[in-house]
């Protein structure tokens, strides 16, 4: 499975690197999650050079694709060449998640029509215009479309992936290697809320938070057999 995350030139980092950090928490073997550019490398806003993994084509075919946010998008929507490969991406067959003004890219390509959407207040008054309809939440969602405002919310963008591709417990496992500590609880259910799936009872995320972490050891893992036995560690052998 492989999950493509859109970083153009002046790339917000909180947008793109989040994401990917987060997404990487769930340890599977079976899954890729690569940063996918127009260029062999890229720069962010702030000066943070990295490389691309996947090219612009490869995330068109991706099971799932985050479209990432930054200063110059602008200037992507007004590249013919950059916008007829993303025409390539689909909701029909893929996960489509845009970040902050990665929504302007997404109304640009059709894939915000007759939908409301959230994004960034800078970009607003551009998707606006691009005849997209804005709230003023931090996250929404539609069939295989979501979309993101405000730098910080791209942990909702992570947390629905991981849901509409792993299901719920397995998010939730991976967010706990991320949330502040003491406040796991508090921050898990508001990333639950906010991605607008059905909210699981207190009693259920109590006892998925008080299963134990797998550890990693020489680039491995080990955790409880029971755990793994029953599937709960799906890459986790022992």
């Amino acid at each position: 499975m492989h999950i493509a995350i859109l970083t153009f030139d002046g790339y917000n980092e909180l947008d793109s690197l989040i994401a990917l950090g987060i997404l990487n928490r769930l340890y599977r073997d079976d899954l890729r999650i690569s940063i996918a550019s127009p260029t062999p490398r890229v720069r962010s806003m702030n000066g943070v050079v990295v490389e691309a993994m996947a090219t612009l084509e490869d995330a068109c075919t991706a099971d799932a694709v985050i479209i990432g946010s930054g200063s110059k998008t602008r200037e992507i929507i007004d590249d013919a060449q950059v916008m007829a490969t993303l025409r390539g991406l689909n909701p029909e067959r893929q996960l489509i998640a845009a970040q902050c003004s990665g929504t302007l890219i997404a109304a640009k390509l059709g894939l915000l029509d007759g939908v409301l959407a959230c994004t960034d207040d800078v970009t607003k008054p551009w998707v606006i215009a691009a005849g997209v309809d804005i709230v003023n939440k931090p996250f929404c969602v539609s069939g295989n479309v979501a979309t993101a405002g405000g730098c910080l919310a791209s942990q909702y963008l992570a947390t629905w992936l991981m849901r509409r591709l792993f299901g719920t417990e397995a998010a939730i496992a991976a967010l706990r290697y991320v949330v502040p500590i003491g406040e796991q609880d508090d921050y898990i259910q508001r990333a639950l809320r906010n991605t607008e799936q059905p909210q699981i009872l207190d009693s259920e995320l109590s006892s998925v938070l008080s299963n134990p972490l797998p550890q990693r050891v020489n680039g491995s893992f080990e955790a409880d057999p029971e755990r793994v036995a029953s599937g709960k560690y799906p890459n986790i052998t022992v």
